[in-house]
C-alpha cells in the first residue's frame, strides 16, 4: 500500500483561492498538510514607475474586501516620503476609517463565514453549513450580520464617498474634512451597532462549550505574536509601535518604529504557494512563526482602552490565567471583541472637538526616498514600504500583507487538524470541513496577499487549436 494525498480545493468560505493537500502515509496516517495559495497579483512590480500619489488609489486595488486597510497603510508610507504628519483631525478620520473597516469585515468573517459552523456544527450537512441556511434557520442572527457589516460599510461610504475603493484617503490626511451632519448620524447608529455586537458576543460565549475538541486542536501551539501598541501598551490599530512577545507572554521586542520592520521580520518563499512566510528574525525561518490579527492583538495588549471592550478583555486574558491565549479558535472570540472596541472608540473619536477642524491635510514635495507605512487590518499588521526618486516616482515596492504573517502558522494549523481530525481509512466530510474551519479562524485574506517575491513555481501550458498541449514551461 503507497502514499495517498488527499486535495481539499476550493478552500469554502474564505476571502481568496486556496487549496489544501494532505499527504497520508502507508499506514493511511496524515504524514503532512499543506495551505496552497494559488492566485499571484503582481502589484509590487505593477506599482513601479507609478507617481507616489497614486499609490493609495493603485493598492486599494489589491483587495475588494479591505481596501481601507490598504489606503491608510499606502497613505502613511506617502506620509513618510513627504516627511509630514497629518493634522489632528485627518489622523482621526482616518482611524475611524479604519475601524469602520476592521467592523464590516470581522462582521463577514463572524456572521457569514464562520457562524454556520457554530450553529449547525462542523458535522453538519454541506448545503446546510452557509448563510442561506441560516436566513432560514436563524433570521434574526442573519440579519444582524447584514445590519453590523452595513453600520461599517456606511461609515466608509460617508466619509470616503464609497463603499469599496474610497480616494478620500490621501497622502498628507484626507481630502475633506467631515460634517456635524455627518457626525451626528454616525453616533445615532453607534447604540444598534452596539447592541448586535454584544448579542454575537453572548450568543458565541455561551455556546463555546459545545466545541471544546476544536478549540483543544485547532491550530493550538506555541507561537509568537506580532502587532502594533500604543504608548501604554494598549491596542491600537492606526499608529503606535511594534511589540513581539513569546507564548508565555515575555516581551521579546517592544518600542519598535514600524519604519525598521525589516530589522526583526525576515521574508522567505516556499516552492508551492504564490504567498509569502514572513518570520522573526533573530529566531530565523521557520523558527521564527508569529500570529498576527485579532488575538494576537489582545495578546500583546495590556487593555482596549474602551468600558466595554476592556470587561470582555479582562474574560478574554482570564482564559489562559493571563499568560497568551494559543487556541486558535479563539481568534473568533477575539474579533467579537475587536468589533465592541471599534464602535466604542469610534464615538469616543467623533466626540473629540478636534475631530471637526478643517485643518486635515499637511501639504510637502518629497523629502525622503523611502517611506514606510504600518497600521493593523482586520487580519493584522500591513506594512507598505515605497521607495521613490527625487520626483517622486515610485521605483521599488515592498508589501507585507497581513495574512502572509500567519502564513507559517496557518500551514502549521492545518497539519494539526489532519491530524487530529482525519482517519485516512475512513475520510469523514466533517473532518474535512474542520481542515478549512481551521484556515477559517485566521479569516485570511489570500485575494490581497499573494506578493511573494524571489522564485516561485509555476507551469505554463500552450495548447494548439484542438487543445492539445505543445509545450509546458515549468519554473522553479
Amino acid at each position: 500500500m503507497g502514499k495517498e494525498k488527499i486535495i481539499i480545493s476550493p478552500v469554502t468560505r474564505i476571502e481568496g483561492h486556496a487549496k489544501i493537500t494532505i499527504d497520508l502515509d502507508e499506514n493511511k496516517n496524515v504524514e503532512d498538510a499543506r495551505l496552497h495559495v494559488t492566485q499571484y497579483r503582481g502589484f509590487e512590480k505593477m506599482c513601479e514607475g507609478r507617481p507616489y500619489a497614486e499609490m493609495p488609489g493603485l493598492t486599494a486595488r489589491t483587495c475588494g474586501i479591505c481596501p481601507v486597510s490598504h489606503a491608510i497603510s499606502s497613505s502613511k508610507a506617502c506620509d513618510n516620503l513627504l516627511a509630514v504628519r497629518p493634522p489632528k483631525a485627518g489622523r482621526n478620520l482616518r482611524r475611524i476609517i479604519n475601524l469602520a473597516q476592521i467592523i464590516q469585515s470581522h462582521a463577514l468573517n463572524f456572521y457569514h463565514l464562520s457562524s454556520p459552523d457554530f450553529v449547525f456544527g462542523f458535522d453538519a450537512a454541506p448545503e446546510d453549513r452557509n448563510i442561506f441556511k441560516l436566513m432560514q434557520t436563524h433570521p434574526q442572527m442573519a440579519k444582524d450580520g447584514i445590519n453590523l457589516r452595513a453600520f461599517g460599510q456606511k461609515i466608509i461610504e460617508t466619509l470616503g464617498g464609497k463603499r469599496i475603493h474610497p480616494t478620500w484617503i490621501v497622502p498628507g490626511g484626507v481630502s475633506h474634512e467631515i460634517s456635524v451632519e455627518t457626525k451626528d448620524s454616525i453616533l445615532a447608529s453607534i447604540p444598534e451597532a452596539l447592541e448586535i455586537a454584544q448579542t454575537a458576543l453572548k450568543y458565541f460565549t455561551e455556546n463555546l462549550h459545545k466545541f471544546k475538541k476544536e478549540i483543544d486542536s485547532f491550530a493550538n501551539f506555541p507561537s509568537l505574536f506580532m502587532g502594533l501598541v500604543n504608548k501604554k501598551g494598549n491596542i491600537e490599530h492606526y499608529d503606535g509601535f511594534l511589540r513581539f512577545i513569546d507564548s508565555q507572554g515575555n516581551i521579546l521586542e517592544d518600542g519598535i518604529d514600524p519604519r525598521f520592520y525589516k530589522d526583526y521580520i525576515g521574508e522567505a518563499v516556499e516552492e508551492d504557494s504564490y504567498l509569502k512566510s514572513p518570520y522573526y528574525k533573530p529566531l530565523g525561518y521557520p523558527n521564527g512563526m508569529y500570529r498576527v490579527g485579532p488575538l494576537a492583538r489582545l495578546n500583546i495588549a495590556n487593555a482596549c482602552g474602551t468600558p466595554l471592550a476592556d470587561i470582555e478583555f479582562e474574560k478574554f486574558k482570564n482564559i489562559n490565567n493571563g499568560k497568551p491565549v494559543l487556541n486558535t479558535f479563539y481568534y473568533h472570540y477575539a474579533r467579537l471583541i475587536e468589533i465592541i472596541y471599534g464602535i466604542e472608540r469610534i464615538e469616543q473619536l467623533l466626540n473629540e472637538p478636534q475631530t471637526l477642524d478643517t485643518q486635515i491635510r499637511a501639504h510637502a514635495n518629497i523629502n525622503r526616498n523611502q517611506g514606510v507605512g504600518c497600521s493593523e487590518a482586520p487580519r493584522g499588521t500591513l506594512f507598505h514600504d515605497y521607495q521613490a526618486d527625487d520626483n517622486g516616482i515610485i521605483t521599488g515596492v515592498n508589501l507585507i500583507i497581513a495574512t502572509g504573517n500567519n502564513n507559517l502558522a496557518m500551514n502549521a494549523g492545518v497539519k494539526q487538524v489532519a491530524q487530529t481530525f482525519l482517519d485516512g481509512n475512513d475520510i469523514k466530510e466533517g473532518a474535512l470541513n474542520r481542515v478549512e474551519a481551521v484556515i477559517r479562524c485566521f479569516d485570511p485574506c489570500l485575494s490581497c496577499s499573494t506578493h511573494a517575491q524571489g522564485i516561485v513555481s509555476s507551469t505554463i501550458e500552450i495548447r494548439d487549436e484542438k487543445k492539445k498541449i505543445i509545450q509546458t514551461i515549468r519554473r522553479g
